[in-house]
């Protein structure tokens, strides 16, 4: 489909499934070839002096885009609706969060940032944002409407990230997005959890929508990659930020994150189901003290999940009865289908020990007992938790 006006209203009231798997191509602009081919390109040549000094092209030169991220830009415009006026790519998660936050804050600024953020950005704010003078005081998740307390004459932005991707606090980003906008201040949100398909967060008052594409965008765990979607109010600020810093995103990786997104849909709807299925078992089980899924009617954010929220990703935690961390290790070792590694999002089953207590400030981490991060992959849900019945063998032999 022809990208023009005509063609954005006609694939605004598509289902985001739909839109998914048509957004961003024109098979026709490309001899018909289904998939928008990889553009490995820096130089482009302009016909005339002319044209060179007017920029008369579509393009300008391959940092500033080229047939293949325009297609990704506009695939994830499309998914993030119609408060979206556009989307920047970055080199990760982590670049698309400091990206973001450079683009609304200068010297002097106040930025209020959730305690529950993930880690490399508090490292970001602390070592990064501090250096140039700005002042950044870290809340509660739990805050809501409450953060008008905290908000300060020069508060310049509020970051959120619904659930918190350890403990998995649910925010109410309505009610903070209302009383940010009040006091003149822009909301960040970093939404890789969820997705724009589980939930629309422009729509819900974000002005910058943070998705580390790395995760389920890409989906393989074969790409690093991030993006930031723009409200009308933000976009220009984002993209100028992005452009003057030189920031940009190798073809091959645009490339695999687009071929990702046409399965998003798909692959979400297994993780979901796949991840409560196996919270569930895990809630009933003696060595468990508590599971952190935001689906659960037992969470305690689980009335705003179910509000704002579409759906879940396979991504949640479970705190285990008390145990020596030589038995909690052991019920890591013993897992065959869960492997230990960092990042999550991928079709395969991961599983890490943490532990917030050194990285909380504003709150004070007390689960009952140590915590383990899990990620549902693709797997058959039976064979995982014959996996996770091995591991509590295992837990329980090293007691």
């Amino acid at each position: 489909m022809k990208r023009t006006p005509e063609r954005d209203a006609t694939l605004s009231k598509l289902t985001p499934r739909t839109r998914l798997t048509v957004a961003g191509r024109d098979p026709f602009d490309h001899h018909g070839y289904v998939n928008t081919p990889v553009y490995h390109a820096s130089t482009l040549l302009y016909p005339t002096a002319e044209d060179f000094l007017a920029r008369r092209s579509r393009y300008k030169y391959g940092r500033r885009g080229t047939p293949t991220s325009e297609a990704l830009e506009d695939a994830l415009r499309q998914l993030e609706g119609e408060a979206c006026a556009g989307v920047a790519l970055l080199p990760s998660g982590l670049a698309a969060c400091s990206a973001a936050l450079l683009a609304v804050l200068r010297a002097g600024d106040h930025l209020l940032m959730t305690d529950s953020v993930y880690d490399p950005t508090r490292v970001f704010c602390d070592r990064i944002l501090s250096r140039y003078g700005i002042a950044v005081t870290y809340y509660d998740p739990h805050i809501g409407a409450d953060i008008a307390a905290l908000m300060q004459p020069n508060t310049r932005a509020v970051f959120v990230e619904s659930p918190g991707s350890l403990s998995f606090e649910i925010q109410d980003i309505p009610a903070i997005s209302a009383v940010a906008h009040a006091h003149g201040a822009r909301v960040l949100m970093d939404n890789t959890w969820a997705t724009p398909l589980y939930f629309p967060a422009l729509a819900r008052g974000v002005d910058l929508a943070i998705q580390s594409g790395t995760k389920y965008i890409g989906g393989h765990s074969d790409v690093m990659i991030g993006a930031v979607a723009a409200n009308a109010d933000t976009v220009r600020d984002l993209k100028e930020s992005v452009f003057t810093m030189g920031l940009c995103v190798g073809p091959d990786d645009m490339y695999l994150a687009l071929r990702g997104l046409r399965t998003l849909a798909a692959r979400l709807a297994v993780h979901q189901e796949s991840a409560l299925a196996v919270a569930r078992w895990l809630a009933a089980r003696p060595e468990v003290h508590a599971v952190l899924h935001p689906g659960l009617e037992s969470h305690p954010g689980h009335a705003i999940w179910k509000r704002d929220f579409s759906g879940a990703s396979g991504l949640f935690s479970i705190v285990l009865a008390p145990v020596p961390a030589a038995a909690a290790n052991a019920f890591l070792n013993a897992l065959t289908l869960f492997g230990i590694g960092a990042s999550w999002g991928g079709y395969e089953s991961l599983a890490i020990p943490f532990d917030c207590t050194a990285i909380r400030t504003a709150t004070r981490w007390a689960p009952g007992g140590p915590t383990i991060r899990l990620h549902v992959g693709l797997e058959d849900v039976g064979d995982l938790i014959a996996d996770l019945e091995r591991g509590f063998a295992a837990l329980a032999a090293a007691l």
